[in-house]
């Protein structure tokens, strides 16, 4: 199934779509059967919530009627979970060539630790919005771009947690859009410490429309994906690419360390996922729409404060 998590009159509300494009209040669904609603108080109830949630949601899908239904229309899309931690990876191989070439290296060659394990860095948690939502334009940046990724939400607590049982910890696969300030990045990269100011402003960091859950896809994943601007086709691949599968990211990301349920770790943007692979860069009111094969479309907008 697909979940959302919407504004609907005033009030924040978990949804899950429906076949004919409906989405159902999920809360009150259950409230109406006289079940748990507990369990869809808000996105990361139902991620605590497990199986019995999920089961209980499609249970509810079964038997939705029009009294529980929202039109898309009517309610406006939040980031589907705010993440209790954030970590985006790079682990698309042509992605990183392609960069390499952009930033003026004639015949890259990348270290052997990339494709020894998964290189990530921890992105800011709270910067994050949702489908049709506006990014504003950071005031020290001219340069901005897209990245069209896939990311996972961590499902349950784990440590150490092995490649082979690693697709038991995943509660969904989502959307995310890695926005990032080119000019400011490449000056900070020298630096040595990784993406700062290039990733982190406010609005920077996109995520939904929907969490596509785990049971839907075989592992490891393997869905077409594309980034449009303004309705031209800018570039896509496919998540089958990745150097490194989700079971190997969190079998590295958990070695010593505690994942908790509500994490989001991102695959790094698939080959030609973004504008600098091609020599295109965003303007003011450009509109962009990330597509993922089963999830969706996250679509927004990019404008001067």
């Amino acid at each position: 199934m697909r979940l959302a998590t919407v504004l609907y009159e005033t009030r924040e509300r978990v949804v899950a779509a429906l076949p004919d494009g409906g989405l159902l209040d999920l809360h009150l669904a259950a409230e109406l059967a006289g079940e748990n609603a507990a369990h869809f108080v808000d996105m990361t109830a139902v991620i605590y919530g497990g199986e019995e949630a999920l089961a209980l949601a499609r249970v509810l899908i079964d038997n939705a009627s029009d009294r529980e239904v929202i039109l898309p229309d009517e309610v406006a899309f939040l980031p589907p979970v705010l993440p209790v931690q954030y970590r985006d990876c790079l682990v698309f191989e042509e992605h990183l060539f392609n960069c390499l070439r952009a930033f003026g290296q004639d015949n890259p060659q990348l270290p052997p630790v990339w494709y020894d394990q998964p290189i990530y860095y921890k992105g800011n948690r709270l910067s994050f919005i949702g489908h049709g939502q506006d990014v504003i334009w950071p005031a020290y940046a001219e340069h901005l771009d897209i990245e069209l990724e896939m990311a996972i939400v961590v499902g349950k607590k784990g440590k150490d947690i092995k490649r082979a049982e690693a697709e038991d910890y995943i509660f969904g696969y989502t959307i995310l859009n890695d926005v990032s300030a080119r000019d400011a990045q490449m000056k900070e990269m020298p630096g040595q410490l990784g993406p700062a100011k290039g990733k982190d402003f406010d609005t920077g960091n996109i995520l939904g429309p929907f969490i596509l859950t785990a049971d839907e896809v075989a592992h490891p994943v393997a869905l077409d994906m594309e980034a449009r601007v303004n309705g031209e086709r800018w570039g896509g691949g496919n998540s089958r690419q990745m150097q490194h599968d989700f079971g190997r990211i969190l079998e590295h990301v958990s070695a010593s360390e505690t994942l908790y349920p509500g994490e989001v770790i991102g695959s790094g943007t698939v080959g030609t996922g973004c504008g600098l692979e091609t020599g295109k860069r965003l303007a003011p009111g450009d509109r962009f729409e990330l597509e993922i094969e089963k999830i969706g479309v996250l679509a927004n907008r990019i404008v001067r404060p």
